[in-house]
């Protein structure tokens, strides 16, 4: 780590403490050629490869865009899209690995939307899952109203 006052290439740590959300280390440093200090804050990278093969660091943003989309119009606060996204990152980070297929992040946002509202979640999953007829909605839809019985939930209503 370089100084950033003075450039030299070492720096000697003195404090490090987890942040509050456990996902990064702040870490108090000093300089053993100009004697000043100063903070860094480290984290674990993450790295998402798109179909095309490319790869983007990961982005809760993103996470959020695309579920706000499908709960346009819906009964859905910023707040419960904020946690949705965290939820996601979160589900994301447990797989311990650095790099992730996009198409696993489109997994993970499946059903946290679907907890979240059923009509938002079949819209992301048409879009997410490249419904091609009505059959697919049907098919879908069924899927939901079998699984409702197990869950003991109710129907999201309009």
């Amino acid at each position: 780590m370089h100084c950033p006052f003075c450039r030299h290439t070492d720096s000697r740590v003195i404090d490090s403490r987890t942040t509050d959300d456990g996902t990064s280390i702040r870490r108090r440093r000093q300089c053993p050629e100009c004697g000043r200090r100063f903070t860094t804050i480290e984290s674990a990278s993450l790295s998402v490869v798109k179909r095309s093969g490319t790869t983007e660091p990961f982005s809760r943003d993103k996470v959020l865009v695309g579920a706000r989309k499908a709960c346009q119009g819906r009964p859905v606060s910023e707040d419960q899209l904020a946690r949705l996204a965290q939820r996601v990152e979160e589900t994301i980070r447990q797989a311990g690995t650095a790099e992730v297929e996009a198409h696993e992040v489109g997994l993970a946002v499946l059903e946290p939307l679907r907890e979240l509202d059923e009509v938002a979640y079949l819209r992301f999953a048409s879009v997410y899952q490249a419904f091609e007829s009505l059959e697919d909605f049907e098919a879908a839809i069924t899927l939901l109203r079998a699984e409702q019985p197990a869950t003991g939930r109710e129907p999201t209503r309009t």
